[in-house]
């Protein structure tokens, strides 16, 4: 009987915590937000398409080769109108067909290998575009988590201008401040007051559109769950560039366009002027009757003459396929010296920026402790108001520098390791300098 009365309890409290878990939304990390935006990206899905269909092409290369088959039935009336000469066969007429042919020439191997590179140039492309989506939301992610540390500090320089006016109140009413005062810690009040509603504005904006990439709705209760942990990065760009250029996604799918042009200037040179030969099996019977059926089989071998003259169009053709491939290098050698710049930009802007960090943290510290002393001093009657709000601001101000400074350089880490074509993870494990050695 206990149990029969517990069981509506245990329903009750099971779909209170169900719909209880919604309101207070849920942690999203790092990992999960790539997750979520790969699979719900469309132009990944559009790519898997293109992957799919360049893959089955690719299983299926015999198709080259494959004969072409048809099949025909036909049926008609036949006899006299006007005239009186009698007709054979007249009456209604039947007949069926069935016929094969197979055309066989040299640049058949070269469509072959052309199928597979375009498949290989596909799935190049896709894994490629995942790097780079995930790279963008792991961009964003940190974003909005150095957006949401910045609400916090506003918060506290909010407190902070909340408590100095409630002191400032106090003090004016017992007459040992003047109105001026008062004023002034109204307004540092009310500025404090707009520049955080303003952060949470934006900080809700950024946030949905965060969330509008991972096919979530714009108002769910999400807290970004991770925080930026800066990392020096200690690399010789001249090492990076000859370890990590030839597997740059660039310069592979260049170099994938060199041998694609160079497998087309070998299909069509063959295919406009080596022989041709082509093979055909075709039979017929009429009225369905085995003894009218006919049987025929036909090798044609066709030999081209106006390729080999200079100057005519299919001449041409070849001769522009050989253009191609030159173009073609040169592509590659401008993605080369292009790449190589990037990669030592990157390495020299991060020896730099790191620096700025190191100033951002020493300028946070002084700014801290002249708050403590500036804070010390007002409430001791030794430091006017104003010089108090300088120094709140200038501490706030030393925080945001920071925290900029330090988004500012793990994206740069970003564009490193998309450069790099590795994982920003590895690439922090690899290069990374400890805290001791720094």
């Amino acid at each position: 009987m206990r149990l029969k009365s517990s069981v509506p309890v245990i329903i009750f409290i099971f779909i209170f915590f169900l719909f209880l878990v919604p309101v207070y939304g849920f942690e999203l990390g790092l990992d999960d937000a790539v997750n979520r935006a790969l699979e719900y990206n469309l132009s990944l899905k559009k790519s898997e398409i293109d992957l799919a269909a360049s893959g089955y092409s690719e299983k299926n290369l015999w198709s080259e080769i494959f004969p072409s088959i048809s099949a025909n039935a036909s049926a008609g009336y036949r006899n006299k109108f006007f005239s009186d000469i009698p007709l054979n066969n007249s009456g209604f007429n039947y007949s069926v067909g069935f016929g094969v042919t197979l055309g066989l020439n040299a640049g058949i191997p070269y469509t072959m290998q052309n199928i597979k590179l375009a498949h290989q140039g596909n799935i190049l492309k896709y894994e490629d575009a995942k790097n780079q989506l995930s790279i963008q939301i792991t961009k964003l992610f940190y974003s909005l988590t150095a957006e949401k540390n910045n609400l916090l500090l506003l918060e506290e320089i909010f407190n902070l201008a909340q408590r100095q006016y409630t002191r400032s109140e106090v003090s004016f009413r017992n007459g040992l401040v003047g109105e001026l005062s008062l004023t002034q810690s109204s307004l540092a009040l009310e500025n404090a007051r707009y520049n955080l509603n303003t952060a949470k504005t934006a900080h809700k904006n950024n946030m949905s559109d965060f969330l509008a990439m991972l096919g979530m709705p714009a108002d769910e209760d999400i807290t970004l769950s991770g925080e930026v942990k800066i990392v020096k990065i200690d690399a010789d760009a001249e090492s990076l560039i000859k370890d990590y250029l030839p597997k740059r996604p660039d310069i592979i799918r260049a170099n994938q366009e060199i041998e694609r042009l160079t497998l087309t200037q070998k299909q069509t040179l063959l295919q406009t002027k080596a022989p041709s030969l082509n093979l055909s099996v075709d039979w017929s019977s009429s009225n369905f009757d085995p003894f009218t059926d006919t049987l025929s089989a036909t090798a044609r071998v066709s030999i081209p003459i106006d390729p080999w003259i200079p100057g005519t169009t299919k001449y041409q053709n070849v001769s522009k396929t050989s253009d191609s491939v030159e173009k073609a290098k040169l592509d590659l050698s401008s993605a080369e010296n292009s790449a190589k710049t990037q990669m030592r930009s990157l390495c020299s802007q991060l020896r730099n920026s790191w620096d700025s960090i190191l100033i951002a943290r020493l300028s946070l510290t002084a700014a801290q402790r002249s708050y403590q002393l500036t804070e010390y001093g007002f409430n001791n009657g030794t430091v006017e108001l104003l010089t108090l709000q300088d120094a709140r601001n200038n501490m706030a101000n030393a925080r945001q520098r920071l925290l900029q400074t330090e988004l500012s350089y793990f994206n740069m880490i970003l564009d490193l390791s998309s450069a790099l074509n590795i994982d920003w993870k590895n690439l922090i494990q690899t290069f990374g300098v400890s805290s001791e050695e720094n």
